[in-house]
């Protein structure tokens, strides 16, 4: 069974860090990039940040300089580094395998994200 699950969002002021975690299961994790998706009410989910299997990253404008995505085969972990925190960050996020950088058809099932409100 397919399984991503979250963590580590939280409240934080302007300006802070966040360290987010995706665990990964039932699947061959080495064999697939993933990406972090933001979600805001009304709003459809958005990638700010892609890794791929070879650890190539590519990140949303907004987010360049100061997110930073990386992962863990060892521990089939996806995590997401987020520092300069601003309130245009609060949102839902969550991890998936997209089928290509800019596909909206992903490989697994969405988990239940993690929140995270950044507070001015």
């Amino acid at each position: 069974q397919v399984q991503l699950v979250e963590s580590g969002g939280d409240l934080v002021q302007a300006g802070g860090s966040l360290r987010l975690s995706c665990v990964v299961s039932g699947i061959d994790f080495r064999e697939y990039d993933f990406g972090w998706y933001r979600q805001t009410p009304g709003k459809s989910r958005e990638l700010v940040a892609y890794i791929t299997r070879v650890s190539v990253t590519t990140y949303g404008d907004s987010e360049k300089g100061r997110f930073t995505i990386s992962r863990d085969n060892a521990k089939n972990t996806v995590h997401l580094q987020m520092d300069k925190l601003n309130t245009d960050d609060t949102g839902v996020y969550y991890c998936n395998a997209p089928w290509s950088l800019s596909s909206t058809t992903m490989l697994c099932p969405w988990g239940p994200g993690t929140q995270v409100t950044v507070s001015a």
